[in-house]
């Protein structure tokens, strides 16, 4: 079996030099290792003749290996000083040869020589690999050979063969990867010590030692002072050439050396015969001169006593060396049968694994070429322990995974670990192929994505189908333009902004804010206006089907038809309606515009304080927008909509300007025919637009703003116009939404008439919808409940788990409803449960279905509604009323039914909500100074009512009988306190003046009103009645009430005939009075008092 083409078997060495085979094995052969080799292998043997050059370093006596051949594969140094790694890569060394001046000798010693010559000192440092034969580096010239050598021909070739027993051996320790047999490494040495002994061996001829693994991957050191700290199976290695290391740090004087070992066996420790000590580092000097005395005397120097064993003669020399020194012995590789089926097989799968990393990692690659070709077996089969250390030797794996193959000498052992770490690496390798798999794709698909799109710009171009982007959209805005009735003032402006576009460059920040500007002015409807229907029926018609009575308001709008209708065309109207909340004011808008056919925008001012928002923002500012009404002309694209402007009357104003005087220029029929926005700065024709105001009161709107609008006052609703509403349209509106369309669900008109009586007295009718909506709800809540789940179940798709819906969407032979198409699942997100203890520190506790149901299912498919079946059958009386909407809000209409007590008046108020009160009022007095209180939670006009009341009554004491003569003094020692009860309600206005003179006059005469007898009307200081307002509202709840008479002013006689309902006016005597003295003739007729006023009171 070949691994690329040509795998052979393990490492035999055949050297050719010389016609003559060598074949020991290891680094004495001719034959240079791939991993060594370079362009000084070129110059060891030219046409059978050796060629011997100048040696730029110190080396062993091994004279058929080349020292300066360059590693190619990737080395491991140690480099205990700086604190990197000893393994690391070191590429240089091909740099650092030269070919044609660097050579061995191969002269030398056998192990045991003598030491060499004084003629070659052992002091002169070893110069770098680097420095070639012709001195040209700063290096020390080599020393010459000893002159008792004896001379060789330069043809002829001595080997040194190394020693199979080996006993005791300097110990190296090795950091991160052991060492294996066959399989060259450099490691750097920086103890000064060790370099020293290992200069000295290589002088000897000596260049043997033993390699073992730190247990500590971080530990990093050149020396053992415990056996413990390496493992005890390492390797017998030779130190094949020595370079010197450059220091990696300023000022570091220490000499490194990188010397390049190669493994022969492996080996065990048996013990730790010299333990290294901190190294003293000495002078340079000093060493020179005791080498050079050790030369002189030519005598080996007695080593120091030491305590425990002995060393041999071999390494007594390291005596003197602060170096590691241990006895080894040899470990054999188990016998075995290379045919064995299970070893076969796992070289095969090592082969197999090896082609697939090979196709996966170039390096690799080129390692398995390079073993291949080193290899002197035809089949690779013949070796398998050789085969088991090349692939740990070649691998990234971890370090005790490494050691374990090495202290394997079981091959089938050696094997299976060799193959696990091989697997390792494949399966790194498939990992880093597939991430630059993924990552080449998606860059591809970009590049593909990005080529096919300037690709298709260009061909559209060609074609003309499109052109650039910047004369794509000016061919837009022109086109846009040229659809446009535009004024020419705003013509020309187009004209020169489009102008500037074109002179643009797209990216500046300029082109942007004209390209903006362009949008908006041709996005404006100039000329562009709806077709109006200005039939008188349809309106009627569209005015009836959305509310019920309101005839001002409707009038108001067909004249504004009929206007139109004769004159082809209207001008804007500013229409303003005003109303209690919930009359229907905003819906009336609405009502226009469809009666009209005209488009509609509706936009809030309420609270708006910026000028901006109306008159829009100037274009130097980022962000800068139109104002409003230019915003709803886009929106709506007609030049004639109907722009509703809701709570007028709320409008604020701020530090940014007062936007009520902003709204003047747009509300004006004399000014908004050229309205000048701040953005736009064109003149906009805002007089086809028809503006309808809402507000809730008057007085707050500024009188400039308020003298531009045609007020509207929508007043609030009867008993009976509520009782129609909520039948024609609150009542079935209010149905459906419950889901109650087709069910025989039934509100009676009695129950209607109790809600609006005793729930619902406001003007408006909104709050009548809620109670209306939610009496439905009630319904449609106890219909689901009597009726069970049987009747209302729940869908199988909003019941399924997450998991059986998705099988369910996934599974498409079946037929499958369209909420299991739609359906999928996203996240939960749930409240956080309420726990008793502070959030950081209590646990949420979470059921184990909690934890597993971790998504919810979510579908696009809407819900079908459920039929009730007809057999249900509800009806809502005033009886159970009560069950639906709770006990009612107002109890009684009138406070006294009975007749009062002296003292005591009927008043008739309009309250905040737009509805109307019957409000009784009552005096009392008490010793006092004659001091005036009022109760109730009055206001200051109420308050100066009672003040205008009580001056009257004193004024006129004699002429009403309470004092016998003009000249007696009233009230001095008594006080009046005034009360109006429902205290907790707010109450203002002057209306409530003549019911306070007539509890005042009631008070002093000691005579009762009939409480029958209502009133309203503010007086004056002499007694003169003035008119109020809210008269429908106060009729309202008088009628209510049961009030039989009511006294109102002769000024409010007109509005009550003509806008009060005649349901409401029955059964109701109207007494218009102008003076208080007619009041009282009213108010008091019948009683004793009454005729005598005939005489001193008249009218």
């Amino acid at each position: 079996m070949n691994i690329l083409g040509s795998i052979r078997a393990a490492t035999g060495s055949s050297a050719r030099a010389c016609g003559r085979r060598l074949c020991d094995p290891g680094p004495s052969r001719w034959t240079v290792p791939p991993r060594l080799a370079g362009p000084s292998q070129g110059a060891l043997y030219v046409s059978g003749a050796f060629i011997s050059s100048r040696r730029a370093f110190c080396s062993s006596t091994v004279t058929d290996y080349t020292p300066t051949a360059a590693l190619r594969l990737p080395r491991w140094v140690n480099n205990s000083k700086s604190g990197n790694p000893r393994d690391q890569q070191s590429n240089d060394s091909p740099d650092r040869t030269n070919s044609s001046q660097t050579g061995v000798r191969l002269d030398g010693s056998e192990d045991g020589q003598s030491p060499p010559p004084a003629s070659s000192p052992p002091s002169t440092p070893p110069s770098s690999s680097s420095s070639s034969g012709d001195g040209s580096d700063k290096a020390d010239p080599p020393p010459s050979p000893p002159p008792n050598n004896p001379s060789h021909s330069p043809t002829s070739i001595s080997k040194q063969s190394v020693p199979e027993s080996y006993p005791q051996v300097l110990a190296l320790p090795i950091a991160r990867r052991p060492l294996f047999p066959g399989f060259y490494k450099a490691v750097v040495i920086r103890n000064p010590e060790v370099v020293a002994a290992i200069k000295e061996m290589m002088r000897r001829g000596q260049p043997y030692l033993g390699a073992f693994l730190l247990k500590d991957e971080n530990a990093d050191s050149d020396i053992i002072t415990d056996i413990k700290s390496v493992h005890p199976v390492g390797v017998f290695a030779q130190i094949t050439s020595v370079f010197t290391a450059a220091s990696t740090k300023e000022d570091e004087k220490e000499e490194g050396l990188t010397a390049v070992l190669y493994p022969h066996r492996r080996i065990r420790i048996t013990e730790l015969v010299k333990g290294g000590q901190t190294a003293k580092v000495q002078p340079v000097e000093n060493v020179e001169e005791d080498s050079a005395k050790d030369s002189e005397a030519q005598l080996p120097t007695p080593p120091p006593e030491r305590e425990g064993p002995p060393m041999t003669m071999q390494t007594s020399f390291l005596e003197k060396y602060s170096v590691s020194v241990v006895n080894v012995e040899n470990l054999s590789t188990l016998p075995y049968n290379k045919d064995d089926q299970y070893i076969r097989a796992f070289m095969s799968e090592i082969v197999s694994v090896f082609k697939d990393i090979a196709q996966l990692n170039p390096l690799f690659r080129d390692q398995i070429a390079n073993f291949s070709i080193n290899q002197v077996a035809s089949n690779v089969f013949d070796e398998p322990d050789k085969l088991a250390d090349f692939a740990a030797a070649v691998s990234t794996g971890d370090p005790n995974e490494l050691q374990d193959v090495l202290e394997s000498l079981a091959v089938d052992d050696r094997l299976r670990k060799a193959l696990l770490v091989l697997k390792k690496e494949l399966i790194n390798a498939q990992l880093q192929s597939k991430l630059a798999r993924d990552v080449d794709s998606k860059i591809a698909k970009r590049q593909r994505e990005y080529y096919l799109m300037e690709q298709l710009k260009g061909i559209k171009k060609e074609l003309g189908m499109e052109s650039d982007g910047k004369d794509k959209l000016i061919e837009k805005f022109k086109e846009r333009a040229a659809a446009l009735k535009m004024p020419e003032a705003v013509r020309k402006v187009f004209d020169e902004e489009l102008n500037k576009l074109m002179h643009l460059e797209p990216a500046a920040s300029e082109a942007n804010v004209t390209r903006n500007y362009l949008e908006w002015l041709t996005q404006i409807p100039w000329g562009r206006h709806s077709r109006e229907n200005y039939s008188i029926s349809h309106a009627q018609k569209v005015l009836d089907e959305d509310h019920y009575g309101l005839k001002d308001v409707k009038d108001r709008i067909l004249e504004f038809l009929a206007v139109g209708k004769l004159r082809g065309t209207v001008e804007g109207k500013i229409i303003c309606l005003v109303g209690p909340p919930g009359v229907g004011k905003t819906s009336i808008g609405k009502s226009i515009a469809r009666a009209l056919n005209r488009q509609f925008f509706r936009f809030s001012v309420g609270g708006l304080t910026d000028v901006a928002e109306i008159k829009g923002h100037r274009r130097t500012y980022v962000g800068a927008l139109p104002g409003k009404i230019i915003q709803a002309l886009k929106r709506v694209g007609t030049e004639n909509p109907l722009v509703l402007i809701d709570e007028v009357d709320k409008i604020g104003r701020g530090h940014n300007g007062d936007p009520a005087s902003a709204l003047l220029e747009m509300l004006d029929p004399e000014q908004n025919t050229a309205f000048l926005d701040h953005y736009m700065d064109v003149p906009v024709d805002l007089s086809r637009v028809l503006f309808v105001c809402t507000a809730n009161m008057l007085d707050t709107i500024p009188a400039p703003l308020l003298d531009r609008m045609e007020v509207l006052e929508v007043s609030g609703y009867v008993s009976e116009e509520k009782a129609q509403i909520a039948s024609k349209y609150l009542g079935p509106q209010a149905k459906e939404a419950a889901g109650l369309k087709e069910a025989d669900v039934q509100l009676e008109p009695t129950a209607v008439d109790v809600l609006i009586k005793y729930y619902c007295r406001e003007s408006g009718v909104r709050n009548l919808k809620k109670h209306i909506d939610k009496i439905y709800r009630k319904a449609a809540l106890k219909i689901v409940q009597d009726l069970g789940e049987e009747v209302f179940p729940e869908p199988e798709s909003a019941t399924a788990a997450p998991a059986e819906a998705s099988s369910a969407a996934a599974d498409t032979s079946k037929p499958e409803d369209d909420s299991a198409k739609a359906a999928t699942t996203v996240e939960k997100q749930d409240a956080p449960p309420d726990t008793p203890g502070a959030p950081e520190t209590s646990t949420p506790h979470q059921s184990e279905a909690e934890k597993e149901d971790k998504e919810r299912i979510v579908t696009t498919v809407e819900r079908k509604p459920m039929k009730v079946p007809e057999t249900v059958h509800v009806r809502i009386t005033p009886e159970n009323l009560k069950d639906y909407v709770g006990p009612p809000v107002y109890h009684k209409d009138r406070l006294y039914v009975q007749a009062p007590p002296a003292g005591v008046s009927t008043g008739l108020g309009y309250l905040g909500n737009g509805s109307g009160a019957v409000m009784p009022i009552e005096a009392l007095s008490t010793p006092g100074k004659g001091n005036l209180q009022l109760t109730g939670k009055l206001g200051e006009v109420i308050r100066e009512s009672a003040q205008i009341a009580l001056s009257w009554t004193k004024a006129h004491a004699y002429e009403l009988g309470i004092t016998k003569s003009p000249e007696e003094i009233f009230l001095a020692d008594k006080d009046i306190h005034v009360h109006m009860p429902e205290g907790s309600i707010g109450k203002e206005g002057p209306s409530a003046g003549t019911a306070l003179l007539s509890a005042f006059v009631s008070l002093f005469t000691k005579t009762k009103i009939n409480p029958d007898i209502a009133m309203t009307g503010e007086i004056s200081l002499v007694g003169m009645v003035l008119p109020v307002g809210g008269l429908k509202e106060k009729i309202l709840a008088a009628h209510r009430a049961g009030i039989k008479t009511i006294i109102a002013p002769a000024g409010n006689r007109p509005d009550i005939e003509e806008n009060v309902p005649e349901s409401v006016k029955t059964g109701i005597r109207f007494v218009y009075v102008e003076h208080v003295r007619e009041v009282l003739y009213e108010v008091f007729r019948g009683e004793p008092i009454a005729e005598r006023w005939k005489d001193t009171l008249s009218l």
